[in-house]
C-alpha cells in the first residue's frame, strides 16, 4: 500500500468502517511509515478538536437578515 492509497482512506479507518483486508495493510502501512503514521495522528487530534468546538447559535436578528438578503436575491434572479 502506498502512502496516497492509506491516507485516502484514513477517515474510513477511523470510522472502522474499512474491511479488514484494507484495515490490516493500512496497520502494515503505519507501522512502517513515520510520515503516514505522523498524518493519522494530526488527523486524530485535528477530528477530536473540531468535535470539541461549540457550536455558536447565530442570533435571530442575523437570521432573518440573511433570510431576506437571500430570497431578494432569488427573487430578483
Amino acid at each position: 500500500m502506498t502512502c496516497q492509497e492509506a491516507i485516502a482512506f484514513l477517515g474510513e479507518y477511523l470510522e472502522a468502517t474499512l474491511g479488514a483486508t484494507v484495515a490490516t495493510q493500512i496497520e502494515a502501512h503505519l507501522r512502517d511509515c513515520d510520515e503516514c503514521m505522523a498524518y493519522l495522528n494530526t488527523y486524530r487530534r485535528t477530528s477530536k478538536l473540531t468535535r470539541a468546538v461549540a457550536r455558536v447559535e447565530m442570533p435571530t436578528q442575523m437570521k432573518q437578515r440573511l433570510r431576506d438578503f437571500v430570497v431578494s436575491r432569488l427573487g430578483g434572479a
